[in-house]
């Protein structure tokens, strides 16, 4: 008798500990929320490493203007708008923007 006891205590502890396994990976924390989290890692590493390739280019860009003075005159001369004599620039307008709603 001692046995048939010991058999079905075992058999209802394996099934509380499977029933509380299955609503654990199936509820709000469990596998569908360690899919968003990895997909949300995923995310961010992306964004840090295109984050990253900017400083990079905004580095490297500052480094060549303090190094070369015909960047910083080109620079200046963006920045400013000015011109040196016997240049001409053509400053184009604009084109209209287009609105999708009004053609309908």
């Amino acid at each position: 008798m001692t046995s048939s006891i010991k058999r079905a205590v075992a058999i209802t502890a394996f099934v509380l500990v499977s029933a509380y396994a299955v609503v654990a990976l199936r509820g709000p924390g469990g596998m569908s929320a360690l899919g968003e989290k990895r997909r949300e890692v995923q995310s961010l590493e992306e964004q840090n490493a295109r984050l990253s390739r900017e400083i990079q280019q905004k580095h490297d860009r500052i480094e060549r203007l303090k190094n070369s003075t015909s960047e910083q005159e080109l620079e200046i001369r963006r920045k400013l708008k000015l011109q040196r004599p016997g240049e001409t620039t053509f400053i184009l307008p604009e084109p209209p923007k287009t609105d999708s709603s009004s053609s309908k």
